[in-house]
Order: structure tokens, then C-alpha cells, then sequence
């Protein structure tokens, strides 16, 4: 399973979120990052559906439990290739899906 743990920042407590550090649970693919966040006991409707970098926020012990489970610590530099892998999957999945039935301007192509 390939999950991440990027390191924890400073962050400004608002609404719900009242802790004043935090970090993001990253995976290689979605159904391994919703897998391991319900092993953490993490609510899917915290899952922050962003399509550079789909990602859970951690609080601090969280993330300490993130590591002994078995996620991956991650430096910045790392963050950055993710999501630039992220970002490629999406675009051509994007592709693959709309590809075979619209034409250039979006609508779909008239049946053969």
C-alpha cells in the first residue's frame, strides 16, 4: 500500500478544525487512501476531494498513528512529484472517458 504522511505545519484553527497543526494523508490511489483512513477512523466526509492532491487532514497524533501503521513519511519534494502524478492520471482518465464519444467543442458525436 503506498500511503503518505507529508510533515506537520502550523495552521490557523477555523469552524470545526481547532488544532494548530496538521498535515495531509496522500496515497498513490483513492481507494488505498479511503482504505487506510477508515483503519484510522477517519470520517469519509473529512476526504478533501481536490484533483491535484486528494488528501485528509491529520492532527498530530493522527499522524503518529498513520506512521505506525505503516504510512510513509514524505518530504516536500515528494508532495510535489505526487501530485504531479495525481494530476496526470486525472487528465488522462479525463481523456479516456470523454475521448471516445464528444467531439473537439465537448458535445457528443452523432451515432455512426
Amino acid at each position: 500500500m503506498s500511503v503518505y504522511v507529508d510533515i506537520l505545519r502550523p495552521c490557523l484553527p477555523s469552524g470545526p478544525w481547532r488544532w494548530r497543526k496538521s498535515c495531509h494523508l496522500l496515497a498513490d490511489h483513492l481507494d488505498e487512501l479511503h482504505a487506510f483512513a477508515r483503519r484510522l477512523g477517519l470520517k469519509r466526509s473529512w476526504f478533501q476531494a481536490r484533483l491535484v492532491l486528494p488528501h485528509y487532514d491529520l492532527t498530530a497524533p493522527k499522524r503518529d498513528t498513520a506512521v505506525r501503521l505503516g504510512a510513509t513519511e514524505i518530504a516536500d519534494q515528494d508532495v510535489v512529484s505526487l501530485m504531479r502524478r495525481t494530476a496526470e492520471a486525472a487528465k488522462i482518465a479525463k481523456e479516456a472517458n470523454s475521448g471516445s464519444n464528444e467531439g473537439r467543442n465537448g458535445r457528443p458525436l452523432p451515432p455512426p
